[in-house]
Order: structure tokens, then sequence, then C-alpha cells
């Protein structure tokens, strides 16, 4: 990528609805700079004539294009909404360093025991004053497969060995990005595998972003040689064929779900996946970005572009992230 360096922006907006918390804790680090804030639904066109650099997780809708910005700060992990609003490629666009490893990790961990502890029928018979007895199985000694083995996918990974589940990781290449718990993984299997894979998962945990190479994913196919498995989606709508979700459970091939991110969101009232009792829904909550997060990421990206150093957090446009 090349990118005019160094880069100094003092003209910073703001498109997000904690845009006063994170104007604050930039502003006690930097007070030199200018900070226009509101949310982005309301960030207009002349916001983006004024500003230098934007800070916000995508583009705001009511603007056709993003005026003299020339630095794009994403406030989440995953670009695909920026990637997908044909964002000018003359603007420089980085991502949020902040880890959503550990609370996604917990989402994921939570829905396992829910489902494989039965709570839901449980706290449907408390209603009735139904007195259920059932057998429980333990989560120790299930397998799980983790789709991703970036930062999410390892601390998932942690999490789940930690509970005495066997933990199977599927990447691009194969292998683990970085070395910080990739002891949790059992084995590492490149992405092409995925389809022979998922016959022997209790779990198939999806923690990758919408790439080009991860579209479709998962798909119908590959959910046919599920055995009952449990699917939990916190990476993107799009890495599931979700269209053949339904047919899954009905078939059998999955035994439930617990999705946090859809192909449409928010999800459509006439979606099948609401009124579903074998499926969880969670609106996109499973990892989100906190205000010092948010004010850090931007900060350290400018501290690189400042010296004249592209940030560790630029985003590849052709991967993706």
């Amino acid at each position: 990528m090349t990118f005019p360096l160094p880069f100094a922006p003092r003209r910073i907006a703001i498109g997000a609805n904690a845009h006063v918390g994170i104007a604050e804790s930039i502003r006690a680090r930097r007070p030199d700079l200018e900070l226009r804030g509101k949310v982005f639904t309301e960030i207009t066109a002349e916001d983006l004539t004024w500003a230098e650099a934007y800070i916000g997780f995508k583009r705001p809708p009511s603007v056709a294009d993003m005026g003299n910005v020339r630095w794009i700060q994403c406030t989440g992990a995953g670009v695909d909404s920026w990637m997908s609003s044909d964002l000018e490629p003359s603007i420089l666009l980085t991502r949020s360093p902040e880890s959503f490893g550990p609370m996604i990790a917990e989402w994921a961990v939570s829905r396992i025991f829910a489902i494989q502890l039965q709570v839901l029928a449980l706290a449907e018979a408390q209603r009735e004053r139904r007195w259920a007895p059932r057998d429980i199985a333990q989560v120790a000694g299930t397998r799980a497969l983790v789709v991703g083995t970036g930062d999410i996918g390892r601390a998932i990974a942690h999490a789940l060995h930690a509970l005495g589940v066997h933990v199977t990781g599927v990447s691009r290449s194969g292998t683990v990005s970085g070395t910080a718990d990739s002891a949790a993984f059992n084995a590492v299997h490149a992405a092409s595998e995925i389809a022979n894979l998922v016959g022997d998962a209790d779990w198939i945990v999806v923690a990758v972003p919408d790439t080009p190479a991860s579209r479709g994913l998962i798909s119908r196919d590959v959910l046919s040689r599920c055995r009952g498995a449990v699917l939990l989606n916190a990476g993107r709508g799009s890495v599931v064929e979700e269209t053949a979700l339904p047919e899954a459970l009905d078939n059998g091939w999955l035994r439930g779900a617990a999705l946090d991110v859809f192909a449409t969101e928010p999800l459509p009232v006439d979606s099948p996946l609401w009124s579903d009792p074998r499926v969880l829904v969670s609106p996109h909550i499973s990892g989100l970005t906190t205000i010092n997060g948010a004010a850090h990421g931007f900060l350290e990206c400018l501290e690189s572009l400042e010296r004249g150093a592209l940030p560790k957090w630029a985003v590849d446009r052709e991967r993706g992230y």
C-alpha cells in the first residue's frame, strides 16, 4: 500500500454511539487534536469535508463519499462494512488492535454450557412448574472445531481447552496465527479440509472475518457432513450459508446453533431462525468495542503515521483484513 507519510491529521470526526467517551479519552492524551463527534447516522457531508481522519465502524449512511478524509480508523476488528462500501482506494483503512478474543470466548463458552446443560429447557420447565429430570452430558471430553486461529480463535481454543475439550483449529494456511495459546489446539488444518473435519466435531465455532476466502466456507455441503454438531457463529454471517440452516437442523446435521452474526443485520423479522427453539440468537454483541480500546487503537495508529510508518493495523484491501 502506498500512502503519503508522514501524515499528521489534526481534525478528527468520530461517528459512534460512544463518541463523547471516545473523544474524552483521546483528548486526555492529545489535546492538540480537533475532535468532532456524533452518532454515525448523524454524520454529514460537511463533517467529512472538515475532517482529515474518521473513527467509526461503518460509513455514515447519509453521505455519498468521505469528503476530505484520508484515513479511516475502523473501531472493529472486522472491516467488511468498509470493504463493501466502495471505499475510495486512496483512503488508508486501519482496524482496531483491541483484543476481542476474551469476550467472544466467554460468549462461546456461555452458549456451549447453555446448550449442553439444557438451560433453556429447564427454564421452560420451571415456568411450567414441572419437575423434569434429564440426562446431562459433560462438556469435558467433547470435541470442538474452531474455524479461525487468529486472536479470537486462539482465545476460544484456550477457554475450551481449559474445560477439557479437544480442540482442532482450521485456518487458511493450516497454521496458528501467532504463538500465544497455540498449545490449546490439538491440531490445526487448512480450510480446504473443513468438509472432512466437521463430522467429528460436537461444536463448530466460527471466528473468521468476512473475506473473499471465507465467504460461504460453511456451505450446505459442509453442513451436510456434520453429525449432530452445534454451530456457533461469532465471525460474520457471510461465512455460513444461512439459508441452509433450517434444513441442517431438521435433518439432524446440526442439533443446535448459537448465532451472533447474520447475512442481513438486523436479522429480518420473518427469518425462521427467530422462532426455532434449537437456535440461540444474539444481536452482534459477542465482541464489543470499548471506549478505551477505540481511543487507544486510534492513537497507536496515529503515532505510527506521524513518525512516517504505516500502522501495524493497516488493512490489506485484497485480503480483507
